[in-house]
């Protein structure tokens, strides 16, 4: 399978500087890997962006540095999520015959019974899973069929997930990746106020609160009067 194809150039502008970068439309990154050095590089975001749209985190990139072309992942990718932009990438040159580790999503296939006969509500608690295999057998998630959970405590957990043949999952088996939970009652409408009731003021506490105004007017004046 071909895999996407992206040009990288050594990057002298290191820190804080790289900002001028970003203005610039490029992207900072390093690539490293077993056995290899750090190697601060960048590339052009749109480039970048076309081709990590077509790998994801676990496709395999061929990134051109240095005079030579490796196979990487990418890693680390960090984003501000403010206003949606990119901000840094790490590259993993991996060795094609020596397995890596990596999370991939699980994906939740299907509607519950439990959903479709309203007994309850489907909530996915593990998003992704670690998993270990060769560079070009990393799957790009790992799916898991839920339509058989019908009562509230129903789950399934990374026990239940099946992965093609090369493919070990790290993650402890144990642990829920989705339940069924009871579904929430909905608030009951508040009352019409009743009247005379609370905040509201009746023709006689309008009277005397009418009097106590008129009282509390005049103190003063008699006050000073007596003064």
């Amino acid at each position: 399978m071909k895999r996407p194809q992206l040009k990288a150039e050594e990057r002298t502008v290191l820190g804080k500087k790289v900002k001028k970068l970003r203005r610039e439309g490029l992207l900072p990154g390093n690539v490293y890997g077993k056995g290899l050095s750090s190697y601060a590089l960048q590339v052009k975001l749109s480039d970048f962006e076309a081709a990590y749209k077509e790998a994801g985190d676990t496709g395999l990139i061929d990134l051109s540095y240095d005079g030579k072309t490796k196979p990487v992942l990418v890693k680390n990718l960090q984003r501000n999520y403010a206003n949606h932009t990119l901000l840094h990438a790490d590259f993993y040159q991996v060795n094609m015959k020596e397995k890596v580790k990596t999370m991939v999503p699980v994906l939740l296939i299907g509607e519950a019974k439990a959903v479709t006969d309203k007994i309850g509500l489907v909530i996915q608690s593990l998003s992704d899973v670690e998993v270990e295999a060769l560079p070009d057998s990393l799957p790009e998630n790992v799916e898991i069929s839920v339509e058989h959970l019908a009562e509230v405590g129903d789950q399934v957990t990374v026990a239940d997930l099946k992965t093609p043949e090369g493919v070990e999952i790290l993650t402890d088996a144990g642990q829920t990746i989705a339940k069924v939970n009871e579904l929430v009652a909905e608030e009951p409408e508040p009352e019409e106020p009743v009247e005379g009731a609370e905040g509201e003021t009746t023709e006689g506490e309008a009277k005397e609160g009418g009097e106590a105004s008129e009282e509390s007017s005049e103190t003063p004046s008699e006050e000073k009067k007596e003064e």
